[in-house]
């Protein structure tokens, strides 16, 4: 049999797990106030080292706590699930949230009256100090107009901490955090007083020694806090296992780990400490399944039951971490997203398979836990054994949204092609969301910003303009246009100028952070950071890139399809009449969609009419398919026909235009259009490179932004209104993919994947039925193979149907565990916001 499933957690586990389902998240004010309190007593030194101090405190004196239940211990909050605060690199935003995080639309939290107040006191210090600040006043006005009008933003660092990572697990596995200090020590005698940047290299190794000093104090308070929590327990099997605990902690991560108990102790030390250095999110485990089972293989007296139970923990505490940003931000990575990637499978740095053992306990800590974190991805390639692929696709139709599942055959190239050695590719790992990286060796600086393609195609169709302003620069007023060609002769231009932007505020950021934010705990762990002698943010990893993504391509692809077609083929339209049709919204009013009395979203009998028609004339008959996708889109979006007395022509015009083709249907001449608008994105924005010596390179993925975004975007000649979700990533627009899930998958294998080698993001969507039996089993990881056969990068599915998905919108309550995939990360449904669930509502239903 293909079909094996999955064994049922511990009681422990499931007790863990609703600890962290059941949290109400709370901000917190510990960290903002020591390390306010160690910039104020550090004024006096260099950047790296008023770093190395605020680490130190933070690590000396955060409290320090053990939950019940717990094996694996370690926190960065006292509550569950909840987030401190980090005012070096932001701070102002939260202050004006202190009365409404609390009930924002996205990720609210609690924030109580002291906190605040303890909150408020400490950010008096904070003006005109924090990166953000910085990164500000390094940009053009110009940059910050188009950021404000909705072209891109760089919020992710702009307001937060470094992250998007994966550091050398491993390494300290083997030597732990005394080796690193043994080994920078050695460095630091070695040094050639005579050496220019001798100085420079001496702050860096000083720095390192402090921070590492003090998280071996961190660890030990904790094993402290486990010999305390033994002598008051009265459960003599609770008190061996914090006997146990506080064993574990007094050794590791201060030294190499001797257990499979130890190990786990020591990732989850490590993940949680650069936490608490900085807030930056994506701190990716990476490779997992390779550098935790030599220790699991060596541990003779553990058994698979209890090893089982460990792996089951860290991914409990890996949902203990959380994020809180700033309310538009937050709409953006709605779910408390913090994108803990772990990947597992693929192949070894010599090209041979990678699967072991613990690469299936992992898919079963997945399917025993079922929350958000950590965001499972798994490695295929053409020497993938069939019953790893099958056992993901079971994983799969499990509904939690992952694993998500990478090509080999795409990223191992890609790498290669910005630089990477063959051997270093091999090894790479998912960071946050899609982005490939060869871990421990790479500062991607991935997710460096949101560009909205889709904006710039409005503004090129405005020769330059967003509403009243002149954003870019004047290319010709598209009813000027005489061909196509002078639609991608202005849209290029257009595209040059956003990405010099776009480029200008990445580098502004990067500088900033590098200038006033250097992480020491964090660049010791980067490789060649020891040997360079200087912090990641200061150019010292063997791999420098910043990765901007891009999103609105499918949007874009198919307006400018449409307007081909439709205007300069077909001659349905003028380009005059499509300019007036564009202005108008299409006769309705912009943001308001028809709804019935009730507040529901309808469809009266003619708008019913009109469905019916268009779908006869695309398909040529009532494809039942395409009925269900239809009605469902128009429901979920609320943009049906428009109301009676509106512009009947401004209507008809909108009907043509979403009577063209779409990306999505494997057509090759609507595919290739999609496929140039994203070249054109990601060959501008290769031509550039950052502070730390490195080259930008491009990726496609949204997170959730495509819904927050497009609410900055004008209607569009592919029929859109404005305000409305545009496409996630590289997907096909909702409910435009009518001719089943190859069709879908193999227009987005045709968009060149290996150009954006930051990272692409393909969503589908499937009826449970359809992937239910051996029979479906076969089908989708035949559907799988097929998309990486034609070079796709990645895939990710939401099993589900959209019955439950609304039940569960209307009765939260009942479904607090139900999680689904958003974009490059899962979440739980009932937290997201109600656009973002809609948007998630509003896909295509794939069936076989």
């Amino acid at each position: 049999m293909l079909e094996k499933g999955f064994s049922n957690p511990t009681e422990r586990v499931v007790r863990l797990k609703n600890m962290i389902l059941h949290a109400k998240p709370y901000v917190e004010s510990e960290r903002a106030v020591l390390a306010t309190e160690a910039y104020k007593e550090n004024e006096q030194l260099p950047a790296i080292m008023r770093r190395a101090r605020v680490v130190e405190k933070i690590f000396n004196e955060l409290p320090v706590t053990i939950r019940p239940d717990e094996l694996i211990v370690g926190a960065v909050t006292i509550n569950p699930r909840s987030t401190e605060i980090c005012p070096e690199f932001s701070y102002d935003w939260v202050e004006k949230e202190f009365n409404t995080m609390e009930h924002r639309v996205a990720d609210p939290f609690i924030i109580p009256e002291k906190t605040a107040d303890e909150l408020h006191e400490a950010f008096k210090y904070w003006p005109g100090k924090t990166t953000s600040s910085l990164a500000a006043s390094y940009m053009s006005e110009g940059t910050k107009e188009s950021m404000a009008s909705g072209v891109f933003t760089v919020g992710n660092y702009f307001y937060g901490g470094v992250g998007h990572v994966s550091v050398d697990y491993g390494k300290i596995l083997k030597i732990g955090f005394r080796g690193i200090i043994n080994r920078v020590s050695c460095e630091l005698e070695n040094l050639d007083r005579s050496e220019p940047g001798y100085i420079k290299k001496e702050q860096f190794y000083n720095a390192v020694i402090i921070s590492y000093q003090a998280a071996i104090t961190f660890a030990h308070r904790y094993a402290q806090e486990a010999t305390r929590l033994a002598q008051l327990e009265s459960n003599p099997v609770r008190k061996r296992e914090l006997e146990q605990i506080a064993q574990n902690c007094s050794r590791v991560p201060e030294n190499g780990a001797t257990t499979f108990w130890e190990a786990c102790q020591t990732f989850w030390f490590l993940q949680s400490m650069l936490q608490i250095e900085s807030s930056g999110h994506s701190i990716s485990p990476g490779r997992f399944d390779q550098y935790m089972y030599p220790y699991l293989a060596a541990d003779t007296s553990i058994s698979k039951e209890f090893a089982q139970e460990l792996v089951d923990c860290c991914w409990i505490k890996l949902n203990d971490i959380n994020k809180t940003r700033d309310e538009i931000s937050a709409q953006a990575f709605a779910g408390y997203a913090v994108f803990q990637n772990l990947c597992v499978g693929g192949q070894t740095e010599d090209g041979r398979d990678a699967t072991n053992p613990l690469t299936y306990m992992c898919m079963e800590a997945t399917a025993h836990v079922r929350l958000p974190q950590p965001s499972f991805s798994i490695r295929v390639w053409q020497g993938t054994p069939d019953e790893f692929l099958f056992r993901a696709c079971e994983l799969v139709r499990m509904g939690l949204g992952v694993p998500a599942m990478y090509n080999d055959e795409v990223i191992i190239p890609a790498l290669q092609n910005r630089g990477v050695s063959l051997h270093d590719a091999r090894d790479y790992c998912i960071i946050g969301c899609v982005e490939p990286q060869s871990p421990h060796r790479t500062e991607g600086w991935h997710d460096a910003a949101f560009f909205n393609v889709a904006k710039v195609l409005e503004i090129t169709l405005n020769n330059g303009r967003a509403g009243n302003k002149q954003l870019g620069p004047v290319t010709g007023e598209m009813t000027g246009y005489t061909s196509i060609d002078d639609f991608f002769t202005a849209f290029k231009k257009q595209m040059v100028h956003f990405v010099h932007q776009l480029v200008e505020a990445c580098n502004s950021v990067d500088i900033a952070h590098g200038e006033r934010c250097p992480l020491p705990f964090l660049s010791a762990l980067v490789d060649d950071c020891i040997g360079r002698g200087k912090s990641l943010q200061e150019g010292g990893a063997i791999y420098n890139f910043t990765g901007p993504q891009a999103f609105g391509i499918a949007d874009t692809g198919d307006s400018v399809y449409a307007l081909r077609k439709q205007v300069f083929e077909d001659h349905k339209l003028t380009l005059t009449e499509l300019k007036s049709a564009l202005d108008a919204n299409f006769g309705h009013a912009v943001g308001c969609a028809p709804h019935a009395a009730d507040g529901k979203s309808s469809l009266g009998e003619q708008e019913i009419h009109e469905m019916v028609k268009r779908i006869i004339e695309q398909h040529g008959s009532l494809d039942p398919t395409a009925i269900k996708n239809e009605v469902y889109r128009q429901l979920a979006s609320g943009t049906s026909a428009a109301p009676a007395g509106s512009n009947s022509r401004f209507e008809e015009i909108r009907h043509i235009l979403e009577n063209s083709p779409c990306f999505g249907n494997d057509i090759d001449e609507v595919d290739l259009v999609a496929r140039e608008c994203a070249l054109i994105y990601c060959q501008e924005v290769e031509k550039y490179t950052n502070p730390r010596g490195g080259q930008f390179q491009a990726g496609i993925y949204p997170v959730s932004a495509n819904v927050l975004f497009g609410k900055d975007v004008a209607a569009l000649p592919d029929g859109r209104m404005a305000k409305d979700p545009l496409a996630d990533g590289v997907s096909p627009r909702q409910g435009k993919d009518t001719q089943g899930p190859t069709a879908a998958a193999n227009s987005v294998a045709k968009l060149d994947h290996f150009i954006a080698s930051n990272g692409t993001l393909y969503n589908q969507k499937f009826l449970p039925s359809s992937l239910a039996g051996e029979q479906g089993l076969r089908h989708f990881s035949g559907l799988v193979r097929n998309y990486f056969d034609k070079k796709g990068m990645h895939v990710q599915f939401n099993v589900i149907d959209r019955k439950t998905l609304i039940e569960a919108q209307n009765n939260p309550q009942q479904h607090q565990d139900l999680v689904v995939r958003v974009a490059g990360y899962s979440a739980q449904f009932v937290v997201l916001a109600k656009e973002v669930q809609d948007d998630i509502i509003s896909r295509t239903e794939q069936q076989f």
